[in-house]
């Protein structure tokens, strides 16, 4: 096998050509490196010249004037060189920081407005394995081995070109090894860039595995899980150290038989210069010179030979950033977007389908119709895996429908800026996401102009500044990784100010009361009382007390709307919405409440008897 694939030859032509676009805005300083590594390396070919006319003039002369003048030349060129080299370095050095910066700023901001589809089939811990250890890669080669490949470029071919002038017999003797060892580096280094792909790749989803473990902690020590996460953790890393012991028997043996056969062509070089020396074809100056030039020329090769593997390494993983990077996501602005009109928040839902592209073929909404008139409190329940939910992302637009439309102030949403649709709403969901900053960090994250006056506000609306400021940094206290140094209710509440710091037009309120106590829930329920007046707002929830006083209740099940008006109407129909109160709502309802609504119900009251198999 002699050379790579046309298809990995293309794949890596494709890469570099990638990495140099990176480079580009960074002409000026790239152009710098270049030149005084080409400087440097192009002075690092006299010295062995200079070494030649030292041994011939102290050979032929009796003078030292000749030989001082020769090394005060070599002095001032080796500072001259020294300069150059730490220019060179800190060039090469500032331009693969900066390209891996820009990497990285382009693979975030790609990842960062790629779908929910694309999350829901790729761990977290594996993406940030790709940002560790494949931008490493790509910083190592851009830094150091790019600029030792140029270096050794220089001297192979400027020592070739000496050699050839000192003599080029000696020198075509030479070059009999060095195609063989190309095409051997070419193989070695497919068949490198190959295991390394599989180590990275392994990698990833090791780190993806452990980085899961750590962040549910609590269930795998509350399910006594730890030595089968510590095992499984275990069995990836063997399986990385196999697969890097095979890749490092390869490398070792690539490098052991391309410095061998550049040795031994030393070694023969040697024998037929020490015979050249003793026929008078060559000086002992020239001889000198040749051997240096020799050694430098295989030196080279043998540098190269151990870069051609490294550059193989990093276009897997660059490849693969750029896999990311140019990721078209499905969810974007239009091509022509329409600007929001004003107004309060009018939705609309016009014969809404959706399936998940996983599940082609199980619609989770099926023909569902809503018109929501500013202001009006809508309440969305249904048994679990109804649609509820899936109703809610479709209104942020993380999902796009399948069939129908759904309606912002009359416009189709895939017609609007997903910025301008996504700030005219606010989400609270059951489980509040917040960041490892601070309190107001946290309140102020959809607002960077916000004032201490406006956070502080948001929070008494919210029933939050009390707590916060119990506490000794008060706004500035740093509330750990997504909030766990807060209780729930306290979440939810900082949730809920960041709502009201928004000020958005539409509020989503997504099972917002769900896992709290009374006492939380009823300081929750008043924050919420304060953020849903004069808003369009759109409740999924079990409890009776966050639905009984919406304008109108939908209830969702198998994807349609089966039923919809107000509680009282609702109860009295004694359908699924009445089911479902007596079955999720009866620990807080208590059976007057029940029995109220009954007396309605032509015939008994149905006795609240859970029936096995029926949605909880």
């Amino acid at each position: 096998m002699s050379d790579l694939p046309d298809e990995g030859k293309s794949r890596n032509i494709g890469v570099l050509r990638r990495l140099i676009g990176l480079v580009r805005p960074h002409l000026g300083r790239f152009a710098l490196a270049v030149a005084t590594l080409l400087a440097a390396s192009g002075l690092s070919l006299v010295y062995p010249m200079a070494a030649k006319y030292a041994i011939d003039v102290g050979m032929s002369s009796k003078s030292s004037v000749e030989l001082d003048r020769i090394v005060l030349g070599l002095l001032a060129l080796f500072v001259f060189h020294s300069g150059l080299v730490w220019v060179r370095h800190y060039s090469m050095s500032w331009l693969g920081e900066r390209v891996v910066a820009d990497l990285r700023a382009l693979v975030v901001d790609r990842v960062l407005l790629l779908p929910m589809a694309w999350f829901h089939e790729r761990r977290t811990g594996e993406l940030v394995g790709r940002l560790a250890s494949d931008v490493t890669t790509v910083e190592n080669t851009v830094g150091s081995e790019l600029s030792q490949a140029l270096r050794n470029g220089v001297q192979l071919i400027g020592g070739l070109s000496l050699l050839l002038w000192v003599d080029w017999r000696l020198t075509a003797m030479m070059l009999l090894v060095i195609p063989p060892l190309l095409l051997i580096t070419l193989w070695f280094g497919r068949e490198i860039r190959l295991m390394s792909k599989r180590v990275q790749d392994e990698m990833a989803q090791v780190s993806g595995h452990i980085q899961e473990s750590i962040g549910a902690i609590q269930t795998v020590q509350a399910f006594v899980r730890e030595p089968r996460e510590g095992r499984r953790y275990r069995d990836g890393v063997e399986r990385i150290f196999q697969e890097t012991l095979r890749m490092v028997r390869w490398r070792a043996s690539f490098f052991a038989g391309a410095m061998g056969a550049g040795y031994l062509a030393v070694a023969a070089m040697i024998w037929l210069g020490g015979r050249a020396l003793i026929r008078g074809d060559l000086s002992s100056g020239e001889l000198t010179a040749f051997f240096l030039y020799t050694f430098m020329v295989a030196g080279a090769l043998a540098d190269l030979a151990g870069l051609w593997s490294a550059l193989q390494r990093a276009a897997g993983a660059t490849e693969r950033l750029f896999a990311i990077i140019d990721t078209t996501p499905e969810i974007r602005d239009p091509e022509a977007p329409v600007p929001l009109p004003p107004g309060g928040g009018a939705l609309e839902l016009r014969g809404v389908t959706f399936t998940y592209a996983s599940r082609p073929t199980q619609p989770v909404l099926e023909h569902v119709d809503l018109t929501v008139a500013p202001g009006q409190v809508i309440a969305l329940v249904g048994p679990s895996g109804a649609g509820k939910s899936t109703i809610l992302s479709l209104l942020f637009r993380f999902y796009d429908v399948t069939g129908g439309e759904v309606r912002l102030e009359g416009v189709d949403v895939r017609r609007l800026r997903l910025a301008e649709l996504r700030r005219a709403m606010a989400l609270v969901a059951q489980e509040p996401v917040l960041f490892s900053g601070t309190i107001r960090d946290n309140i102020a994250y959809g607002r960077d102009d916000a004032t201490q006056a406006q956070v502080e506000r948001a929070a008494r609306d919210a029933n939050a500044h009390d707590f916060v400021t119990s506490f000794p940094d008060g706004y500035d206290t740093v509330i750990g990784e997504r909030g766990v140094k807060l209780s729930g209710g306290q979440k939810q509440r900082i949730a809920i100010a960041r709502a009201l710091l928004a000020d958005p037009r539409v509020l989503v309120l997504d099972e917002a009361t769900s896992n709290l106590d009374s006492e939380s829930e009823a300081q929750v329920q008043q924050a919420l009382a304060r953020l849903m007046k004069g808003r369009t707002t759109v409740v999924v929830a079990h409890r009776l007390s966050t639905v009984r006083d919406a304008d109108r209740i939908l209830v969702i099940d198998h994807g349609r709307v089966v039923e919809q008006g107000r509680h009282a109407e609702l109860m009295a129909q004694a359908g699924v919405y009445r089911r479902l109160v007596e079955h999720q709502v009866i620990a807080d309802e208590p059976a007057p409440e029940l029995a109220a609504a009954g007396a309605a119900v032509p015939g008994p009251t149905p006795t609240p008897t859970p029936t096995p198999g029926e949605p909880s």
